[in-house]
């Protein structure tokens, strides 16, 4: 016949009942956490895997263009300065000789500028001097006026992280918006123009103009 347990036997056995719970749910808690972790971190890929990367917000949006003053490219009379980016809407193009992507895109600044719709500045970023001029000289020179940023201190200024890029300027010499990458003749024609249409019509291009100097 089996004994029955002592007191101190009882305590045990309700003690080890009375931790089973707890251990049960540790456990499920250890499964869990990586569970939700992968996720989380799936659920951030995925939104970021979706959104296209020309539509990178910039921290300057709707704010003045940076300060700075630059000498034309090589060849070229005029040189592009923060006070010539005011009194109309216009783009400012960031472009190398060196730029694979450029290339691709620079038919489409070409063929923006023979339509006369907006003034296009040139931003050349880190380039040799003989180079860039010798690129706008074979392919086309589509610029209004020409910065050379040889060393890329006023690119870093502008946000900028690759090229080419392109940025729409409202009147007041505000940052509208920034593009990411070649721009191209869909985009031109279902976006910028557009845009800049609506800026115009929010009566933006009225009051000072352009400096010329």
């Amino acid at each position: 016949m089996k004994k029955p347990p002592s007191p101190a036997e009882a305590r045990h056995v309700q003690s080890d009942s009375d931790r089973a719970p707890g251990k049960l749910r540790r456990i499920r808690w250890a499964f869990l956490v990586p569970l939700l972790a992968f996720g989380v971190l799936a659920l951030v890929l995925g939104v970021g895997l979706s959104r296209d990367p020309r539509e990178v917000p910039s921290p300057l949006i709707g704010k003045p263009a940076p300060q700075f003053e630059l000498p034309a490219v090589k060849g070229r009379a005029q040189g592009l300065a923060t006070r010539n980016l005011r009194g109309e809407v216009s783009l400012v193009n960031v472009f190398a000789s060196w730029c694979v992507a450029c290339r691709e895109e620079h038919p489409v600044l070409v063929a923006l500028a023979r339509r006369k719709l907006i003034p296009i500045h040139g931003l050349n970023y880190k380039d040799k001097p003989d180079d860039a001029a010798a690129w706008l000289d074979r392919w086309g020179d589509p610029y209004t006026r020409t910065g050379a940023d040889i060393d890329g201190r006023v690119g870093i200024d502008w946000g900028v992280y690759g090229v080419p890029e392109t940025f729409v300027i409202d009147p007041q010499g505000r940052i509208a918006y920034k593009h990411i990458g070649p721009m191209t003749e869909d985009f031109v024609r279902s976006k910028l123009v557009p845009m800049i249409d609506e800026i115009r019509r929010r009566g933006l291009s009225g009051g000072e103009k352009a400096n010329p100097g």
